[in-house]
């Protein structure tokens, strides 16, 4: 009976342990960007995405849209230009800055690469991780407001537990914001299309 009552407590102590280490948790923050895998695991969670929310993970591009001339930077109707030395997303506005986010890119060992380029139109509004559930943000799950630069690279919400690290490099190689920041911009590239967007990152 000893016994039996010691392996009930361990077991409690290390769910409530687990549960503590991954409270606020994003799958962002665990998911490794280098990783050799990490289109697999990219298409599992389109495939997520897909079934939670009735709606495909990429942005549909229209054929005006495809022959339309190209901008860059700041001659794109939405500009973001994340500065990783400030730790800020300085976001533009048909050429003028209208925003200025405080930013986490990637920690020592997970540095952000630099970007200039389309974001590549896969998109998330909402996104709950089944490996990390805990820090869901306002029903929208642990990943809300995800835009895609490059393979696993996104610029996205993160939860409560992160707001307090914003500012600073703490991230696996994504660039979070506060997540009604991260609904603002994933908002500019819906409507605008991805060919009137750019992504400065260094």
């Amino acid at each position: 009976m000893k016994a039996l009552i010691i392996a009930m407590a361990l077991t409690l102590f290390n769910a409530n342990a687990f549960a503590k280490h991954t409270k606020g948790n994003n799958i962002f923050d665990e998911l490794d960007p280098r990783s050799p895998d990490i289109e697999k695991t990219l298409q599992e969670m389109d495939k997520d995405y897909e079934l939670e929310t009735g709606k495909s993970p990429f942005m549909e591009v229209d054929f005006l849209e495809q022959l339309s001339p190209s901008c860059y930077r700041n001659s794109c109707k939405i500009w973001a230009d994340v500065d990783k030395s400030a730790q800020r997303l300085y976001l533009y506005i048909d050429g003028s800055l209208a925003y200025t986010w405080k930013t986490s890119t990637g920690k020592a060992g997970y540095t952000t690469p630099d970007f200039d380029r389309h974001p590549n139109g896969r998109i998330y509004d909402r996104y709950t991780s089944t490996k990390y559930p805990d820090g869901d943000y306002n029903g929208l799950g642990n990943m809300p407001y995800a835009v895609f630069i490059s393979g696993g690279y996104a610029i996205h919400g993160t939860t409560r537990g992160n707001w307090s690290r914003l500012g600073k490099p703490a991230s696996h190689g994504c660039i979070r914001l506060h997540p009604d920041n991260g609904q603002i911009f994933n908002v500019l590239v819906r409507r605008n299309g991805i060919s009137k967007v750019w992504i400065t990152v260094n």
